[in-house]
């Protein structure tokens, strides 16, 4: 039987951040969609942490960028290297090529003339109407396109007698200078730290391990990693041939799991063969600060070791400023430093006004409650007072947002299959619950407490999620009552 043809999907991987408006989209539910399209129009479909090799990506990348029978670009979240692949594709193959984006994408390109295909995301996933209607209109497309192969590359449409390279051919003059700069590119993702430089600007890379810098994220621990390669776990569990993706879909399969340790050695292997992605990086770090087969203090700063390579101090992206919060928040309760307290709240601060999130927002109003009794302690009462007001109207948005969530997923509830009512949506529908319960207990609404307790009791949910959320609303009661107790003192 002859082989399909050959889709290559130009898209990052994992969690996502639009810097442009704070949102956080999971890609990997938009390319489960597009996956789906591409195979129901008769194509086999691969994106590029799918291709099993060995050392750098970039070769076997741009052998498909060029001889794949279809390219399909998503642009959400202003991804460079994918806006970069994309020019590349147009460089090589007329015709073929399909520009997606998220629908708040917002064409930056002087290209207009570019049509591009918009679909809505919720952020965690894509409703089940809209995937529906994605995956017809996709497929739709990819039948046409590929029975008519028309122009749609601009470089040919308005160079219509440049004749595209193939194999074995001399390439145009320009096209190897275009390639050479664009791998000097790949894996730079803007984490919200650097000017986006044209690739002539880009400075010459500064070399990984110098004696002054901080331990390499791929670096694997020595009292845990030194004796397993990411690879020998998926060759165990029956994986012959390992890629980036079963790589990262096992590790976090793992961190559900509670599993740090075979995350951690699983995310080193990711690393290397994705280096500089920003999602792989946050689920390192994640995993590792998470790790009590290390102690404590070690596993702390090897995460924010790993941490530190997304400029944390400067970046806009509100998942890793979210780690580095509760990093530091661990790092305040190990320590008890106020300085890693402030840096915590920081943090969170920043997140929780660049998106608005439950996560960054609870967690902020919560350390602005530990920070406020810390003054009231030592006697500044004004500074404490600061802080415990803020803490409270951080809590009225939190409640707003939360309660905005939890009726579009009641909504969405409704219309999607009873299968994918569980996993992740049961997850995400708990937390939002947990957060109205912990907003509540701030704000000294013991109704509403009771309400939303009764609501995430009922939720079939894992008991340490339970057991996480009391300990939590324990410890606000405590210091909330010890901050009354101390106001009460000082008047």
């Amino acid at each position: 039987m002859a082989n399909k043809p050959q889709c290559f999907v130009i898209q990052g991987f994992g969690q996502k951040t639009d810097y442009t408006n704070g949102r956080s989209l999971n890609l990997d539910a938009s390319y489960l969609v597009i996956k789906m399209a591409v195979e129901a129009a008769g194509l086999e479909c691969v994106r590029a942490d799918e291709i099993v090799h060995s050392g750098a990506i970039d070769g076997p990348m741009y052998e498909r960028l060029l001889n794949a029978d279809l390219v399909i670009a998503d642009l959400s979240t202003y991804n460079v290297n994918a806006a970069f692949e994309l020019g590349v594709r147009y460089a090589l193959k007329p015709y073929t090529t399909i520009v997606l984006a998220e629908e708040q994408f917002k064409n930056p390109f002087d290209v207009n003339h570019v049509a591009i295909t918009t679909y809505k995301h919720l952020g965690e996933e894509i409703g089940f109407g809209e995937a529906n209607r994605l995956m017809t209109l996709l497929r739709d497309k990819i039948k046409i396109i590929m029975a008519n192969k028309t122009t749609d590359s601009p470089v040919y449409t308005y160079i219509p007698h440049l004749k595209p390279p193939q194999f074995g051919s001399v390439l145009p003059q320009g096209i190897e200078q275009l390639i050479d700069e664009t791998l000097r590119i790949q894996g730079s993702e803007d984490n919200g730290n650097k000017t986006v430089l044209s690739a002539f600007e880009i400075p010459a890379a500064e070399p990984r391990n110098r004696p002054d810098a901080p331990p390499s994220a791929a670096a694997p621990a020595a009292n845990f990693q030194e004796t397993v390669s990411g690879l020998e776990i998926m060759h165990i569990m029956g994986e012959v041939n390992p890629n980036a993706k079963s790589l990262l879909d096992q590790a976090l399969v793992k961190i559900n799991r509670d599993d740090f340790d075979t995350a951690c050695i699983l995310l080193n292997e990711v690393n290397r063969l994705r280096p500089n992605d920003t999602f792989v990086l946050q689920q390192l770090a994640l995993a590792t600060y998470k790790n009590k087969d290390i102690p404590v203090m070690i596993r702390l700063n090897q995460a924010k070791a790993i941490l530190q390579t997304l400029s944390p101090e400067a970046t806009n992206n509100p998942e890793t400023l979210g780690l580095w919060g509760s990093l530091h928040k661990r790092f305040w309760e190990e320590t008890q430093i106020l300085k890693d307290l402030d840096e915590a709240i920081n943090a969170h601060e920043r997140g929780f006004y660049m998106k608005q999130d439950n996560y960054n927002g609870i967690n902020l109003a919560y350390l602005l409650n530990v920070r406020a009794l810390e003054k009231m302690k030592s006697g500044e009462k004004e500074e404490a007072s600061a802080d415990f007001i803020i803490a409270k109207r951080v809590r009225q948005d939190v409640i707003k947002h939360a309660e905005r969530v939890l009726e579009t997923m009641t909504e969405e509830e409704k219309i999607i299959p009873e299968i994918e009512k569980g996993g992740e949506f049961l997850k995400r529908k708990f937390w939002v619950l947990a957060t109205l319960c912990e907003a509540a207990i701030g704000a000294g609404d013991e109704t509403a407490y009771s309400q939303w307790d009764l609501a995430a009791l009922s939720m079939p949910v894992a008991s340490w999620m339970q057991h996480s959320r009391y300990e939590q609303g324990t410890k606000l009661r405590q210091m909330l009552a010890e901050y009354k107790s101390l106001a009460v003192q000082s008047i």
